[in-house]
């Protein structure tokens, strides 16, 4: 069974960068559909960023585009998301998750059977 951990996350200043990574163990990730989602304090969860199995195709919410990259390295079994003009309204807690076998990039976290621990990401001013 695959498991995902999340790392990464931390206090950095308005304006600035962040990288989170995902690293899936106990098998491949490489048939993975794999997003990232985030949760802030007293909100509903939301998608932020996904990438599809080969790495080719990625969505973006419109609030990070331009300021967020999603990437993958399927030999390491990793994950990223590069994030960058950070805003006081990225706070949250970010997780990972991942559909097997989906060659598409849903935005619904419903549609993900594997999720991460979550890494807190603290945005000040």
């Amino acid at each position: 069974q695959v498991q995902l951990a999340e790392s990464g996350g931390g206090l950095v200043q308005a304006g600035g960068s962040l990288r989170l990574s995902c690293q899936a163990s106990g098998g491949t990730s490489i048939s993975y559909a794999m997003t990232w989602f985030r949760q802030a304090p007293g909100k509903e969860r939301e998608f932020v960023a996904g990438i599809s199995p080969n790495g080719v195709n990625s969505r973006y919410a419109d609030s990070v585009k331009e300021r967020f990259t999603i990437s993958r390295d399927n030999a390491k079994n990793t994950m990223y998301l590069q994030m960058n003009s950070l805003k006081l309204e990225d706070t949250a807690v970010y997780y990972c998750a991942a559909r097997a076998w989906s060659p598409y990039v849903y935005t619904t976290g419903n549609d993900y059977e594997l999720w991460g621990q979550g890494t807190q990401v603290t945005v000040s001013s």
